[in-house]
């Protein structure tokens, strides 16, 4: 979801609070757990609290083209966005784009307090990509960072949109495209 259909949260978190810290996501950290916990420390050190974040999220809006995107595709085919961000940040942005099926992980919170997370499963988006694939979907993914090169790899058909040079660099095997016509057209031609 974020970068490919809305901001990064993490990213805009930081911006608005002015710790640089917090602009690392999965495009600069392969390993998640270490990325959380790196986040939850600087949470705690400077006092920031889940409505904290909830405000922040208040102000984005889908990515320019997203959102239109994202209905012709649903027009199109099932949509199911796997995504490693957290149900407490992510319904604003889901209300903007008409509601589409996300699954994602939960934070644990503690008076505002953000304490742990839970992850759904481990992988969980290479995870699902193969338990549709063993109810017979065809599956065509798309991501932009680390945490997505499972999941496309697991597809039929993965493609990366907006990566940074590092991922796309790495993982030479995905098509990369940076606008959405051209991955519309990809995923379509993918359909066969």
């Amino acid at each position: 979801m974020e970068g490919v259909l809305t901001p990064e949260i993490w990213i805009a978190v930081a911006e608005k609070t002015g710790i640089k810290e917090l602009r690392r996501t999965t495009r600069d950290e392969p390993d998640y757990d270490k990325l959380m916990r790196s986040r939850l420390a600087i949470l705690d050190q400077h006092g920031l609290k889940l409505s904290d974040i909830q405000q922040v999220i208040g102000t984005l809006r889908p990515l320019e083209g997203g959102k239109e995107f994202l209905d012709e595709l649903r027009s199109l085919v099932q949509v199911i966005i796997l995504s490693d961000t957290f149900e407490q940040f992510a319904t604003p942005l889901l209300r903007q784009l008409g509601w589409p099926a996300l699954l994602c992980h939960r934070l644990v919170v503690k008076n505002d307090r953000i304490v742990d997370y839970k992850l759904r499963v481990p992988e969980q988006k290479q995870r699902a990509v193969a338990a549709f694939k063993l109810l017979n979907y065809h599956v065509i993914a798309a991501g932009d960072s680390f945490n997505d090169t499972a999941m496309l790899a697991e597809a039929q058909v993965g493609f990366l949109f907006r990566a940074p040079d590092n991922v796309k660099k790495q993982f030479p095997q995905f098509k990369a495209f940076e606008a959405y016509a051209d991955l519309r057209a990809a995923i379509k031609a993918a359909m066969g």
